[in-house]
């Protein structure tokens, strides 16, 4: 029994069967897979998770992650995701094994980084084909191509790209084409084989599992559809996989009868809104030790379907519990699904604990 809240339970079992699931779709497909750990800021047994369940290689978007990989697995590749900040390119060779470029002035920083090291250090060159995060525009990475490989001590593997991460573009065959017509022509003009063509993330995998996904994209950077089980597109379940590999966890430590509209003339709240409510009349509502300081809260799904997130501040979760399935009281734990956005905060905040249970 856990006691203590709040907290982030982890069902390492149950994000292996999605492990072996997505692994193989992909794998069928002919290609590798980086599975991504950032979300859940690289925990030990998401790791293993990874690692025992057949991950190609595992990729995150932080050194500091990378070198807690490092240590864990020295085996396995490594491949930081993020483009590095100039003044971090040593960490990249020290941690990373593979890292995803769209900069000329960076990858020479890189290379004078890598003077010395046993291995070349791999890149792939970074398109954006039109979702407007990194990456170079498709006109210019023949050029970016053709002076990165004139750099001493680094190979470029590959191209990739990214898409539905800011600009909500849906990978597509007609954008993966572009991708795949960038490399053709980056190999006519410099005789390298090229051959890692990186297609994205999770947001790929609706096309994969269509039998849309080109066969030339052979690499894929895999995290919340693992984790969650989700596709990213519309965040409804992915065939195939489950969705209770990750718990939120807090408890009650006030529950009492109140109006549903505050009282008196209304400012901003603590965050600078103006927040509208909804008139239910007189209501029991519930606080929990758990705020924005914490997590998403817009994130949170109870799993009680009778109880509402009214809200919240930087320590204290509002819930309306009236119509809740099981009566609560002081003391009581509250259990939510975390969206990505409440996963990452939970992940990444020092005041709720991490547990991992075994067992399905």
């Amino acid at each position: 029994m856990y006691t203590h809240t709040p907290r982030l339970e982890i069902f390492s079992d149950r994000i292996a069967e999605n492990v072996r699931y997505i692994l193989k779709m992909c794998h069928d497909h002919g290609a590798q897979v980086a599975c991504v750990s950032k979300v859940l800021c690289a925990h030990p047994a998401l790791l293993e998770t990874f690692v025992n369940n057949g991950a190609d290689m595992l990729a995150d978007s932080r050194t500091q992650n990378l070198k807690l990989i490092a240590e864990l697995y020295p085996q396995m590749p490594r491949l930081l995701l993020r483009p590095p900040a100039l003044g971090g390119v040593a960490d990249v060779i020290r941690y990373a094994d593979v890292s995803l470029h769209s900069s000329l002035e960076t990858l020479r920083g890189l290379s004078q980084a890598a003077e010395g090291s046993s291995t070349p250090h791999q890149v792939i060159i970074m398109v954006d084909v039109g979702d407007l995060r990194e990456g170079v525009w498709p006109d210019q990475v023949v050029s970016l191509v053709m002076a990165a490989a004139k750099l001493p001590h680094l190979e470029i593997a590959g191209l990739g790209t990214n898409l539905a991460c800011y600009g909500g573009v849906i990978p597509t065959p007609e954008n993966m084409q572009v991708l795949i017509n960038c490399r053709d022509a980056c190999r006519a003009a410099t005789g390298l084989p090229l051959e890692v063509l990186s297609g994205g993330n999770s947001a790929n995998l609706p096309l994969l599992a269509s039998g849309g996904m080109p066969p030339e994209i052979n690499h894929f950077r895999i995290g919340e559809a693992i984790i969650l089980g989700r596709n990213v597109l519309d965040r409804t379940a992915l065939p195939g996989t489950r969705q209770d590999g990750l718990r939120v966890v807090a408890e009650v430590i006030e529950l009492e009868c109140k109006p549903s509209i505050p009282i008196g003339p209304r400012g901003q709240d603590a965050f600078g809104n103006q927040v509208e409510f909804v008139d239910r009349g007189v209501r029991q509502r519930a606080l929990l030790n758990l705020g924005r300081q914490d997590v998403d809260i817009e994130g949170l799904i109870p799993e009680d379907e009778g109880i509402i997130v009214l809200g919240g501040s930087s320590d204290h979760l509002v819930l309306d519990v009236s119509d809740a399935h099981t009566p609560l009281k002081l003391g009581d734990e509250v259990g939510f699904i975390p969206s990505y956005s409440a996963l990452l905060a939970a992940s990444t905040s020092p005041y709720v604990e991490k547990v991992v249970i075994q067992g399905l």
